[in-house]
């Protein structure tokens, strides 16, 4: 079987969506990976697309064709927005990055101020102007990357030392993963079935989705739920808690709005959220909203008929269920970066060239999300659904790219949507859509803007 029938019978499945033909364009090349990532691109938006057209069948009988253009789901996979007179801000924090252990390397992921200062304590670097990649270079040079990884998480901060695939498969987490499905689905008795109009041209209008996610997974799939009607509130904690990345292209779409959970009147508020959302997309690790007292039951008990979608980095299970993660820290964790570097004869980790974990998740989520719905109108019933980054990985790995394939055609004007979308930042332009639905064009309601510009209230129905 193809990597790409692949991931499109494994992403279906997950989903609970039925086989039907391939739904993709033939385009020629693919992104330059040692990883089936132009396949895994294609399949994981394929199947959002069907996703949603079985949404529609699931009130008018017939679903809509889909139809993915391969190169362009590979190149959204890197970014979709293009500034028009503008520069994009960096993404990185000046100390993320790759270093070399004394038995190997490691990656610290700092974006965050919270992770930049506990990774900058551990290794005893004043988290000041001062710290730079020098310093943090030497002082990691001190350490192995087993004892660095492990002082780094419990100071709470996000690493992770590479791996080889072999190592990862020989690790109690890595055991733990590869135990657990693609996606865990429960269903549970609802209030009754639901009244949306599903109209076939914007199928999610008036549809409710409360996004507690960051970058990049999380607001990918609600990224994609917003482009078809749904309104989409994104919480944010206040400043002092996290550094915004990534807003001129993941907040297209989105209210977003600050609430601070520490609080009791911020915890009111989410609850009230809640309970009036159709569906509710978060990140959070596994203890993190038991924490608050809003537990898979408690969510459930606010909202019967909710669609609950979950996902966290390193999987639902085994001793690293509840560490931090992202997409750049997982590739080191399982075995891609280094299977790249052994590949490409590097002296260094050489992760995938898109953070595909981030990506494809993304869109997975928005296929339970919508298949979610879909179980809403057909039956009643309520349902969660639960992923992880770690999970995507071990569905990428041994899918490996065809050495010969040639790369794609450079990006032209041709393949950018035709309207400028005039974002908070100034002028730009957006990919054009890689996945079309006969009944039903894609349009986000709002451009991309910074966070907390709007209040955390649902609107009106």
């Amino acid at each position: 079987m193809s990597s790409l029938s692949y991931f499109l019978s494994e992403i279906r499945k997950a989903a609970r969506l039925p086989e039907r033909p391939a739904p993709l364009f033939a385009e020629p090349g693919a992104l330059p990976s040692v990883y089936a990532v132009s396949d895994l691109a294609a399949a994981s938006i394929a199947v959002a697309g069907e996703a949603l057209a079985d949404l529609i069948a699931a009130r008018h009988g017939t679903p809509a064709e889909v139809a993915v253009d391969r190169r362009l789901a590979s190149f959204w996979f890197k970014s979709s927005l293009r500034p028009d007179g503008w520069e994009l801000p960096p993404v990185w924090d000046p100390v993320a990055g790759d270093y070399h252990t004394g038995d190997g390397w490691i990656r610290l992921h700092t974006n965050a101020p919270h992770h930049r200062r506990a990774a900058l304590s551990v290794l005893g670097i004043r988290d000041d102007d001062t710290a730079d990649r020098t310093k943090v270079a030497a002082a990691v040079a001190e350490w192995d990357g087993a004892p660095l990884e492990d002082a780094v998480v419990a100071a709470g901060g996000c690493a992770g030392e590479m791996r080889s695939a072999e190592a990862w498969a020989a690790h109690p987490q890595g055991q733990a993963v590869a135990a657990e499905p693609l996606l865990r689905h429960e269903s549970f008795a609802g209030p009754d079935s639901a009244s949306w109009d599903i109209v076939p041209s914007q199928p999610l209008a008036g549809i409710r989705v409360l996004d507690l996610t960051r970058v990049l997974a999380g607001p990918t799939a609600t990224r994609f739920l917003a482009g078809y009607g749904a309104d989409v509130l994104r919480i944010d904690p206040p400043s002092d808690l996290w550094s915004e990345a990534l807003e001129e292209e993941m907040l297209l779409g989105k209210r977003s709005a600050v609430l601070d959970l520490r609080t009791n009147d911020g915890m009111e508020r989410l609850k009230e959220l809640i309970a009036g959302a159709d569906v509710m997309v978060h990140g959070y690790r596994s203890d993190a909203l038991a924490g608050f007292g809003l537990d898979a039951a408690r969510r459930r008990a606010l909202n019967p008929g909710l669609v609950d979608v979950a996902l966290c980095a390193y999987g639902w299970s085994g001793p690293w269920a509840k560490r931090r993660g992202f997409d750049s820290i997982v590739q080191m964790s399982s075995g891609i970066a280094e299977t790249g570097m052994r590949h490409y004869k590097k002296d260094r980790p050489t992760p995938l060239p898109v953070q595909a974990l981030d990506y494809a998740t993304g869109f997975i989520l928005a296929a339970a999300a919508l298949s979610g719905l879909a179980e809403r109108v057909r039956s009643g019933a309520g349902s969660s659904f639960r992923t992880s980054l770690a999970r995507t990985a071990a569905l990428l790995e041994g899918r490996f790219e065809d050495p010969g394939a040639p790369a794609f055609a450079p990006e032209t004007a041709a393949d950018l949507a035709p309207q400028v979308e005039n974002t908070h930042w100034g002028p730009a332009h957006r990919l054009a859509s890689p996945v079309e639905l006969s009944t039903t064009p894609v349009f986000w309601d709002f451009p991309a803007g910074p966070v907390g510009t709007f209040d955390p209230v649902w609107r009106s129905r």
